[in-house]
């Protein structure tokens, strides 16, 4: 086990150092971030723009001050049951994240920019509802790296896909994988990595995140192709200890735009 865990630990070393020899694009440092992913399922009307206009005025300035960020805040183009809204909040510390209502509910500045939203009635919701997870950073990738078109605030997509693996053993090597040289992969094929997660808490576990960023859907689509006819990814995705018909039973594929006020 302890081999097992040592030979793991150098192969995410590795996979680090060459995904930032090929483009670099590998976050610095080592100390790996949490993420708070949130997920606001609305109906169209009211909702979006008061959901909009929280996640602006009274989400996105908050978690600042609390020096969490940069706050990614997407709407969902294509996937199940949008109108949806996702808030993506990086942080250095996991219980900080989990308790982040609790310190939102004593800032007083914040209270008062999200009252429409935090104080909306049975009458009239501010949402169906949400649902949360908390992440941690994969030891390989352990930083968000928000692609530059998000400093330029130009045209930008998301893909945001979950992986739920069958069991546990069956998830730590879907993670594995990663590490045996899918970072590097990714990065040559020209799709931007933003994160990648390891869920803590949250629904269908267990299961893992991660974002790619692309200009458009013809660049995404593009991309993919790239990366499925990679020699690395081929060899890597055909070797019995990553059938991916056996270490995964679920995926979620979603495209999102930011929203205006997106950090990312």
């Amino acid at each position: 086990m302890k081999r097992r865990q040592f030979l793991a630990a150098s192969i995410a070393s590795s996979a680090v150092a060459l995904a930032g020899e090929v483009a670099a694009q590998a976050p610095t440092g080592r100390a790996r971030e949490f993420y708070q992913l949130r997920r606001y399922c609305l109906r169209s009307g009211p909702q979006l723009k008061l959901t909009e206009d929280f996640i602006a005025n009274a989400l996105t300035p908050a978690v600042t001050r609390l020096g969490m960020g940069p706050v990614g805040a997407f709407k969902l183009d294509y996937g199940a049951d949008t109108p949806v809204y996702y808030v993506l909040i990086p942080g250095h510390s996991a219980a900080a994240l989990a308790e982040l209502d609790l310190h939102l509910a004593k800032d007083g500045d914040f209270l008062k920019a999200a009252a429409p939203f935090w104080s909306a009635t049975a009458v009239a919701p501010a949402f169906q509802s949400v649902d949360t997870s908390l992440l941690v950073a994969f030891e390989g990738w352990p930083k968000l790296t928000p692609p530059a078109s998000s400093a330029t605030r130009s045209k930008r997509i998301f893909q945001l896909r979950t992986y739920v693996s069958p069991s546990n053993g069956d998830h730590v090597r879907k993670v594995e994988m990663f590490h045996s040289g899918e970072f590097e992969i990714f990065v040559k094929a020209g799709c931007h990595p933003v994160f990648f997660g390891d869920t803590l808490a949250g629904t269908h576990m267990p299961n893992l995140t991660y974002m790619l960023s692309f200009t458009d859907m013809a660049d995404l689509e593009a991309k993919w192709d790239v990366f499925r006819n990679d020699p690395a990814w081929k060899k890597l995705s055909t070797s019995p200890r990553y059938a991916s018909d056996q270490i995964v039973t679920n995926i979620s594929n979603l495209v999102l735009s930011p929203l205006a006020c997106s950090q990312i």
